[in-house]
């Protein structure tokens, strides 16, 4: 049996649900969105993976072990044989949920130190590109949960302004701008109420696309009055939880209404 004492360890957060996670590992398709176009995964003990990098270095290796959506095994070396050959190396990688997601932990094991040395810094762009990867399908919905989040203010029926806000927005979202340190969806429902009777007509718009990165989403917003005019401007940062809900909302203006 081969022995690897040498081990590289690396965790990573990715601000989704651990079974959204995991099909990384059981599709070939989403496996070819992580590694390039070709790599294919036969998701059992003794299925063949294969990933061809987007530079056309090709690697291959068998699934040992899979514990759907907890854990999976494999070996793994480059077709080429250089630095190690199919089969030189083995690959763990674990999946625990977490309150902000899952916790991905990978431990690759190898026979020679100096080969580990030379993977530390891939592991560090792969696993990073895969948080990408995975948040990028599970936000893939973001720039409509922005929309509507804009719509709530417009709202002027309360229970229409809370149905909309909990379908984009956890319960206990926390909102802050130069004018807002609101709690929760109930307070957020009467703080935006109360922004509509001092600013009547006030209308909350997004404006171009929304910026989106492991989970984090800057969106560009203007408010215009009832007759079309601009009363202010400014981006909003919203952070999506692993079940695709804004956690927390912060607004920045750009110009203050009146100015």
């Amino acid at each position: 049996m081969t022995t690897f004492p040498h081990r590289l360890d690396r965790t990573v957060l990715i601000h989704a649900e651990r079974k959204t996670v995991f099909r990384y590992f059981t599709d070939s398709a989403r496996w070819a969105q992580w590694w390039g176009n070709g790599s294919t995964i036969e998701a059992r003990p003794g299925g063949r993976l294969f990933v061809r990098h987007p530079n056309g270095i090709e690697s291959a290796g068998e699934v040992l072990e899979i514990d759907p959506p907890a854990r999976i095994v494999f070996t793994y070396g480059f077709v080429s044989g250089n630095p190690i050959p199919p089969g030189a190396s083995r690959v763990t990688i674990e999946l625990e949920p977490v309150a902000a997601g899952t916790r991905v932990r990978l431990v690759h094991e190898f026979a020679e130190s100096a080969v580990r040395d030379e993977h530390v810094q891939g592991w560090r762009y792969q696993l990073s590109v895969f948080s990408n990867v995975v948040t990028d399908e599970a936000n893939a919905g973001a720039a409509g949960a922005v929309d509507a989040w804009f719509r709530a203010w417009s709202e002027t029926d309360a229970a229409a302004r809370e149905a909309t806000l909990a379908s984009v927005a956890a319960p206990d979202i926390r909102f802050k701008d130069r004018f807002s340190a609101v709690d929760g969806v109930p307070d957020l429902v009467i703080h935006l109420g109360a922004a509509q009777q001092f600013m009547p007509g006030l209308h909350l718009q997004r404006e171009g696309g929304i910026r989106h990165c492991q989970g984090m989403v800057l969106a560009d917003w203007v408010a215009r009055t009832a007759d079309g005019q601009e009363r202010a401007r400014g981006t909003n940062v919203f952070l999506i939880g692993p079940h695709g809900l804004f956690e927390s909302v912060t607004g920045f203006w750009s110009a203050h209404p009146g100015a």
